[in-house]
């Protein structure tokens, strides 16, 4: 299947993929507000950069797309028809690397969790509270 953008224009439409401040990303910083917890952003010092840290609590909260990070949910799971091997082995490094940046986090004491695009939509209250008390 031929791709339906001109390459300028698909490049165009990567460019406005975002990678910070994501709509997840600021849902799941928005509960946290709610529930009257404070974190940082960025993650910097730390494996994989996770979005959201609470340094007190030792935890690292990953928000990741379900596309990006092949989620196996209906979302995650959609292989693209264009260009399919390419966004095969991309997505399949980015679940490599995802594994190793909670393995180092898990490795230096850190509790390590990835809420998923379609968790926000769903039950992200209730996880976000779970994640809290243990």
């Amino acid at each position: 299947m031929t791709d339906v953008f001109t390459p300028e224009e698909r490049s165009a439409v990567m460019r406005r993929v975002r990678g910070r401040d994501t709509g997840p990303e600021l849902a799941v910083r928005r509960a946290l507000r709610r529930l009257g917890v404070g974190y940082r952003l960025g993650g910097r010092g730390l494996p994989g950069r996770p979005d959201v840290v609470m340094p007190g609590r030792r935890l690292a909260i990953f928000v990741h797309g379900c596309f990006w990070h092949g989620h196996d949910c209906r979302r995650g799971a959609r292989a693209p028809k264009a260009n399919a091997v390419y966004w095969a082995a991309k997505i399949a490094r980015n679940r490599a690397r995802d594994e190793a940046a909670l393995g180092a986090l898990t490795a230096l004491g850190w509790r390590a969790e990835v809420i998923w695009e379609c968790e926000v939509k769903t039950d992200l209250q209730a996880r976000l509270e779970r994640l809290l008390k243990a």
